[in-house]
């Protein structure tokens, strides 16, 4: 039975860490200590120092000859369970070719459920709160767990992603002719086949096989160069970009007088004699001024309609009338507990659907170009927003479904073969792991475990000192560094209610009956499966939502699962720990 020193001794273990994140949330909505800016080094900060100490400190200082192989095989029991259902379920669907909620591919949905429904946030909640619960021993078997997430199930998330990135590239550039593809070679700066980051070269062979060449793409190159963007001869004016979150203030430009009274003559004629200055400005050129990462265009100071007018005009310097607004073009490199060797998952200004909107108060002393483009042109931008905008929905789209055999495509899609695309994915996948800093950290964590309990070696006290130091505050940094992030973003729930009440079912009430189904059939009983089932029932990891925006795949409901569930998860898992306690 459950006593009231049991549970004051749970809220003082969990509270601590929830003031952590009101501070955090207050210190950017109601007070505005920090601007976005400055949440974005701090978030640099966890990402890359705190979070992987703290994971180190827990993973060296866990002796890895006690693992319980019981609960850890429950705890896979439990994944491989979920994978088997899903990929189940992924077949009925392509087999009765029955569309999903957006579009999305089946396979966009089972990525999304794994996630939810496997992969709590066990080093940050978990710890802390399994240990006051159920004692020490709980720890180290969450500290087990944390092990197992790093090393084998987010590289299996990234797996996934980089194989549904795969498909979608290939099926886009090479719908017929995938078959014949024999070779993969990949550029060193590509970091991921997302459509965004990566496009797709090929040469046919002597013998009429088709070699691929994979390397970054224009829109990534122009995102990582904004400092040298490319010109433009429309009126031997170089074109740059006028709104940038990393320097807000334009360069200078070689537009000048002459330039804009040939340009104003030209359209004042226009009535009298139709023929206008021939311009090289093409949709290419067009597109150069908008850099995305996303499906979703980074908004641009051009005027939307494109209207048939040429005006230039200066925005005066006005001060920012909603300092704690979030989703703002200073939002950058905002990682949340993962090291993304891209650009930030969570810095782009349409990183979520409600992140969509610009507002025209953040570009100080911007110039503003309005300027004539044909007509031809405009519909060619249309189209390609429509476009953007239908495959973002739900973060898959028409193009993810028919690279998945989803609803209306050709189910006999030709694919390279099995070992060429492996091999690709391989690649990808490592290239991620090398870059992240939790990789070296749990690896090296857990090599200096098994030497230190092996042989009783003791770490030196000036290198067990220095990462104290930083692995201390990781744990009240991870909280506060979240408390961040839900306050910049512009509503808890960005998924919408239906979706919103999917995955809190999911998260809270699938994954632990999955897990207690596991558990039983591995044969815990007592406080192991307790344990077991209320580490099912934390909230959602952080980890997998940053994957999801970094490959658009609902990135909506794994950013609510996270902000909200870590809200109602407190008094969840307390109901868990009460009922089991009875």
């Amino acid at each position: 039975m459950i006593s009231w020193h049991d549970l004051y001794t749970v809220l003082a273990a969990v509270v601590p860490l929830y003031v952590a994140m009101i501070l955090a949330y207050g210190s950017v909505r109601w007070w505005g200590i920090f601007s976005p800016d400055q949440c974005s080094g701090i978030n640099r900060f966890v990402a890359i120092f705190a979070v992987p100490l703290l994971s180190f400190h827990f993973i060296s200082t866990n002796n890895p000859y006690e693992m319980n192989l019981r609960f850890i095989a429950a705890d896979t029991l439990q994944k491989l369970l979920v994978l088997a259902a899903l990929a189940a379920w992924s077949n009925v669907l392509r087999r009765r070719r029955r569309p999903l909620p957006g579009g999305a591919a089946p396979l966009d949905w089972s990525i999304t459920v794994f996630s939810l429904s496997t992969l709590p946030n066990t080093l940050v909640m978990g710890i802390p709160l399994l240990i006051a619960m159920y004692g020490p021993y709980s720890g180290s078997l969450m500290v087990q767990i944390v092990v197992l997430q790093c090393i084998i199930w987010y590289t299996l998330m990234l797996f996934l992603f980089e194989f549904r990135a795969a498909r979608l590239l290939i099926a886009d550039q090479f719908p017929d002719t995938a078959a014949s593809i024999v070779s993969f070679r990949i550029d060193p700066d590509v970091v991921s086949l997302d459509a965004g980051a990566a496009e797709a070269v090929s040469e046919v062979g002597g013998d009429g096989k088709i070699h691929v060449t994979v390397r970054k793409s224009t829109s990534s190159r122009r995102s990582a160069a904004m400092m040298t963007p490319r010109p433009s001869n429309l009126t031997s004016a170089e074109i740059y970009s006028l709104s940038s979150s990393r320097n807000p203030t334009p360069r200078g430009s070689s537009f000048n007088h002459a330039d804009f009274f040939a340009m104003v003559s030209a359209a004042g004629g226009a009535a009298a004699a139709p023929s206008f200055r021939p311009s090289s400005f093409g949709a290419a050129d067009f597109h150069s001024l908008q850099s995305s990462r996303g499906p979703t265009p980074r908004p641009s100071n051009f005027d939307d309609h494109l209207q048939p007018e040429i005006t230039v005009a200066s925005a005066a310097k006005k001060p920012h009338p909603h300092p704690n607004r979030a989703g703002t073009a200073d939002t950058k490199e905002l990682h949340m507990f993962v090291w993304s060797s891209s650009a930030s998952p969570v810095s782009e200004v349409a990183a979520l659907p409600s992140f969509a909107g610009h507002d025209p108060d953040l570009d100080h002393g911007a110039k503003e170009i309005r300027m004539l483009v044909p007509t031809e042109l405009r519909t060619t931008a249309k189209e390609g927003e429509d476009y953007r905008a239908e495959e973002s929905n739900f973060g898959g789209g028409k193009g993810a479904a028919e690279a998945s055999g989803g609803e209306g495509t050709k189910s006999g899609r030709p694919m390279p073969p099995a070992s060429v695309m492996t091999r690709l994915i391989l690649i990808m996948v490592w290239r991620k792991l090398i870059r992240n800093p939790n990789t070296y950290s749990s690896l090296v964590g857990l090599i200096w475990s098994l030497v230190a309990f092996r042989w009783q070696v003791a770490m030196p006290k000036i290198v067990e000192n220095s990462i104290s130091i930083l692995s201390d505050a990781g744990l009240g940094m991870a909280m506060f560094s979240l408390g961040l992030f839900m306050a910049l973003q512009p509503r808890i729930i960005a998924c919408g209610n239906t979706a919103a009440s999917f995955a809190m079912a999911v998260r809270f009430l699938a994954g632990p009956a999955v897990m207690a189904a596991a558990s039983i059939a591995v044969g815990l009983r007592g406080t192991l499966l307790h344990v077991a089932i209320v580490q099912a029932s934390l909230p959602q990891g952080i980890v997998p939502f940053v994957f999801a925006k970094e490959y658009n795949v609902h990135p909506a409901i794994l950013s609510t699962a996270v902000i909200f569930g870590m809200l109602i998860a407190l008094p969840i898992t307390l109901v868990y720990y009460i009922l089991l306690g009875l």
